[in-house]
């Protein structure tokens, strides 16, 4: 991936990343902009990459936003 590229997907990350930080416990902002950053290389749509980054963070960090 170029440097440009690059660039792109961290602004996407940065701003997708939003939504989840405005209702997440506290939590390590790198692993969930890695998780949704992985998915989207690898295909998945932005809104699938946000649910990937959510499971990510609740199996494995088990940062869980609660539910409403």
């Amino acid at each position: 991936m170029d440097v440009e590229a690059l660039s792109e997907l961290l602004h996407e990350t940065s701003i997708r990343h939003g939504d989840f930080e405005a209702v997440a416990p506290p939590h390590d902002w790198w692993d969930w902009y890695a998780a949704y950053m992985n998915a989207r290389e690898a295909g998945s749509t932005s809104d699938e990459a946000i649910a990937s980054a959510g499971r990510y963070m609740a199996e494995v960090k088990h940062v869980v936003v609660p539910t409403a």
